[in-house]
């Protein structure tokens, strides 16, 4: 299989990325740990760049978790239940027990998982599915999934980037991380991005503040000098 994902990026370019991103939200075994990292590398050797890698990735990510979300409003918890233990759950290799944990992820967390859970393996897909069984507003999941599967996107693609010719390795590893450390490179990659866009933003408007305190404690230009006090 990954042979397979390999071939259709390097022949596909930015389609193949988001296809297959696309298909591994409902097929949950497909690692996209292969996917981004290998796109990542091509970005050294080929005409990709890895913003077009990480914009098709996500634009990817993102219409295979609207179809779940919408499989949550409009299935039953017992009809998808049901669908899970039969042939579609034994095809997608998903089980019912994959559902209930997300579905316990959303309930205890609420709205926020959809963005955290963007980097857990299997429920990184299944929690659009308590999302829209939940009647979750459409436009705060979509934005909440969008900023997540950017994030570990941007990651992942640029961890290939890095890695060159030794994305395979990289891969592997990230693929056999366990859940803690996915997690925490996922915090590290947010708080990275923190560091770049809030940090000069926050500088900005201090600068901006003293500039205005310092333009409204001196005189205005042209202003006659006050009056001289004339009492005795």
């Amino acid at each position: 299989m990954e042979d397979l994902m390999v071939q259709l990026i390097d022949r596909f370019g930015y389609w193949g990325v988001l296809l297959l991103i696309a298909v591994e939200n409902l097929f949950p075994p497909i690692p996209s740990e292969v996917i981004l990292t290998f796109g990542g590398f091509l970005t050294t050797c080929t005409a990709m760049r890895p913003e077009g890698v990480v914009l098709a990735s996500t634009g990817g990510s993102v219409a295979g978790a609207v179809l779940l979300y919408g499989v949550g409003r409009l299935l039953a918890p017992e009809r998808l239940e049901a669908l899970l233990r039969g042939r579609v759950g034994r095809f997608l290799k998903l089980e019912a027990d994959d559902v209930h944990k997300a579905s316990e992820w959303f309930a205890v967390r609420g709205a926020p998982s959809v963005f955290y859970c963007r980097c857990i393996p299997i429920l990184r897909s299944l929690i659009s599915i308590p999302a829209g069984m939940a009647g979750m507003r459409f436009v705060p999941f979509l934005l909440l999934t969008t900023g997540g599967s950017t994030l570990w996107n941007i990651l992942l693609v640029g961890a290939g980037a890095l890695a060159g010719h030794s994305w395979p390795r990289i891969s592997a590893v990230l693929a056999q991380a366990s859940v803690g450390v996915k997690f925490g490179l996922y915090a590290a990659c947010l708080g990275g991005l923190a560091f770049l866009f809030v940090r000069p933003m926050q500088k900005a408007r201090k600068n901006k503040a003293a500039a205005n305190a310092a333009s409204a404690g001196a005189s205005p230009a042209g202003a006659p000098p006050a009056a001289a006090d004339k009492r005795p």
